[in-house]
């Protein structure tokens, strides 16, 4: 993940003008949102019915995105499968940033010992390979998505940290902290109170980015089997499953590949608007 440099706030004092490339990117967020939400709802079947008699059909009235190789309705699956698709990334997001921001916060303020051992850290988390560092773990570990969710955590905090840190150094020689500092307000304060809601801008655009990279690996994770249970609608899983039917009925394959990119995409592209709205 590349790392801009961090510059000045600036998108609460700017008319908000939204692309419509992101219009477009945010709607595609909200129906999967949608799909998360209420799959039960509005998804054709059950993504659990298996009709042998009709496995592995193409796309019909009956069923809209065929099925797969054990008759399971495919856009069913698709639909619950945004589930697993937005809240693992989103957890991950979060809470990387949520540790990320506490150690960056305390190593761009205070410096010295503090700054050395946090960074030191980060540079050692970044020298390993992350995605191998994952398949390792959650394969001798077990335990499925949210073991996979809680690794991806612990690897996206390191360079997260950093945009924090590169963050809070920015922030750290401007007049407002020295007044604080003048006026005898405390570390914590200063940080929580006065850095903190400054960056948090910059943060929450981080957090979008964020996402997409967490659905990528998570889905890496599912389609080798190491992420979510077998038979559990997911875009990854389907990935796995649905790969020996690609010429019989290529949208069961095409369709959640599409999905996994469209989201992925959509939310880099939200994230690099926000990303450009708040930093020079």
């Amino acid at each position: 993940m590349s790392i801009p440099a961090v510059g000045e706030i600036r998108g609460r004092n700017r008319p908000l003008r939204v692309p419509i490339v992101i219009l477009i990117a945010a709607l595609i967020v909200a129906a999967v949102t949608v799909c998360a939400i209420l799959g039960e709802r509005i998804a054709p079947e059950s993504p659990f019915l298996q009709r042998l008699g009709v496995a592995d059909t193409l796309p019909s009235p009956v069923h809209i995105a065929g099925t797969d190789l054990l008759g399971r309705d495919v856009l069913s699956r698709v639909i619950y499968g945004a589930r697993t698709a937005l809240v693992g990334p989103v957890v991950i997001a979060t809470g990387a940033f949520a540790i990320a921001t506490l150690l960056g916060l305390l190593s761009g303020y205070l410096g010295g010992l503090v700054d050395s051992a946090i960074t030191r850290w980060v540079d050692l988390m970044l020298a390993l390979p992350a995605p191998l560092v994952a398949i390792v773990i959650v394969g001798v570990v077990g335990g499925g998505y949210w073991t996979a969710t809680l690794v991806l955590i612990v690897l996206f905090t390191a360079p997260d940290t950093r945009i924090v840190r590169s963050a809070v150094l920015e922030q750290r020689p401007r007049p407002y902290i020295d007044a604080a500092r003048s006026l005898g307000i405390s570390k914590t304060r200063i940080l929580f109170v006065h850095i903190l809601p400054n960056i948090a801008p910059i943060i929450l655009a981080y957090v979008v980015l964020d996402f997409g990279f967490a659905l990528v690996n998570l889905v890496g994770l599912s389609f080798l089997g190491l992420g979510v249970e077998p038979g559990t609608p997911d875009w990854g899983r389907m990935l796995f499953e649905n790969r020996n039917i690609l010429f019989s009925n290529p949208v069961a394959l095409l369709l959640p590949a599409g999905m996994i990119i469209l989201t992925a995409v959509s939310m880099n592209l939200i994230g690099d608007w926000l990303l450009e709205w708040f930093v020079k």
